[in-house]
């Protein structure tokens, strides 16, 4: 072990070299009985097909919910709805106090109608951090405030200048961005009083229709695979858990969020006992990232900084040791509902994975077998214990109890 500078250089201390690590202040084992279990890829394909056709952008969420406690009380999970709207199930196990969770979320991107235009047309705004280029042409839902009539119309996001026989090169010429673009509603409505008539304001949500599409060769081609592939993932490993009767070692919660596309996320619905927290959404495949649709890819960093030293190594080694797919990568330009969980304080350690994405916030395309892959990975990790089975248990502890030394090296790392 290099212990400090002497003179020139770094004097090595060969009567540590021998030292076994203290046992108590190693990691979790990643391969003390886990097992790779198979997933049931045709119950996950269909509660995804299934969650993709409920529209729910971010502040309309309900009804997908009813879909995600459906699921869970059909796996025998005991679950919960907060005052929100947010839904926790658990996974019990044998062991008191602390605990784990996984998090998804089950908003989406969306619009709002901003303005009743006098020909007839909705200007929108979008719900969500997405562009107004992939929302051009895009089929959308509008939801009034009365479900007792007719209480939703559809529609297509247009720009401004849609027709190039009318238009010609203008078509090409006009600017990007929401004040660009209208909806065109199928209605006989040409002024803002049509409008009114059919129970249209401004406020009314606006839903991009996902038109999901499953391809033979496994991808998956859809608007809002963006948490809704997650939630399926999810669900598919807790299954495989359920069905080949594991008994974890750790109680675990399913968060299931409502607002993480505009930034609360898991902000509430956590409990105090929480001491591990993994984060399931997209992850960026894009030129310059590491991410692929092909397997699990598990975040190192994203905007708001790095994930949990201990956690995310956790992870990386058991889909090492047990050879799921995995690569790892680090976003620029993302945030997830674990930045909201630990932003409101949350005293647990937590991480990222997830399905690799192309075309995030846009046309999106996965593939299964990165389903596959991120369902695989949750399923072993709830087999396994907290990362430090002592020291996670309680939410302080004494200096001299703190086991990080047994994977960062506290002697001689300066000098190195």
């Amino acid at each position: 072990m290099l212990t400090g500078p002497r003179d020139d250089g770094l004097v090595r201390d060969d009567t540590l070299d021998d030292v076994e690590p203290n046992e108590r202040f190693l990691p979790s084992p990643v391969d003390a009985g886990q097992k790779r279990l198979p997933i049931d890829m045709d119950y996950v394909q269909r509660v995804m097909m299934e969650l993709l056709t409920i529209p729910s952008p971010s502040g309309r969420t309900d009804h997908v919910m009813q879909l995600i406690g459906g699921e869970l009380r059909d796996l025998g999970l005991d679950f919960e709805v907060t005052r929100r709207g947010a839904l926790i199930a658990e996974l019990p196990s044998r062991s008191p106090g602390a605990d784990r969770t996984v998090v998804v979320h089950a908003d989406t991107i969306g619009c709002m109608v901003s303005q009743l235009k006098d020909n007839g047309r909705l200007a929108i705004v979008p719900v969500g951090t997405h562009s107004a280029r992939f929302a051009e042409g895009a089929r959308v839902t509008i939801f009034s405030d009365d479900v007792s009539g007719d209480y939703w119309h559809t529609g297509t996001i247009l720009p401004i200048k849609a027709s190039g026989h009318r238009y010609g090169d203008e078509v090409d010429e006009q600017g990007v961005g929401w004040d660009f673009v209208e909806v065109r509603v199928d209605e006989v409505v040409h002024s803002r009083a049509d409008l009114e008539r059919r129970g249209i304001q401004v406020g009314d949500f606006v839903a991009i229709d996902a038109q999901p599409v499953i391809t033979g060769s496994g991808f998956v081609n859809s608007r809002h695979l963006d948490d809704k592939a997650g939630i399926a993932a999810a669900l598919g490993a807790f299954k495989a858990i359920v069905d080949h009767g594991v008994e974890v070692p750790v109680t675990a919660h399913l968060l299931v969020t409502i607002a993480e596309e505009v930034g609360l996320g898991a902000s509430h619905g956590l409990d105090a006992d929480v001491a591990e927290l993994v984060s399931i959404d997209t992850s960026v495949v894009a030129p310059g990232q590491a991410s692929s649709e092909q397997c699990v890819n598990i975040a190192m960093q994203d905007s708001t900084g790095p994930f949990d030293y201990h956690l995310t190594r956790h992870l990386i080694d058991l889909c090492r040791v047990h050879e799921v797919p995995h690569r790892r990568d680090v976003y620029k330009y993302y945030r997830s509902d674990a930045a909201s969980a630990l932003e409101a304080g949350a005293n647990t350690r937590a991480a990222l994975i997830g399905f690799g994405i192309d075309g995030s916030h846009g046309n999106e395309r996965t593939h299964l077998d990165g389903i596959r892959s991120t369902a695989e990975l949750v399923a072993l990790y709830l087999q396994t214990d907290l990362t430090f089975r002592s020291w996670d248990r309680r939410p302080t502890g004494d200096l001299s109890d703190f086991p990080s030394t047994a994977v960062q090296p506290a002697d001689g790392e300066q000098a190195r």
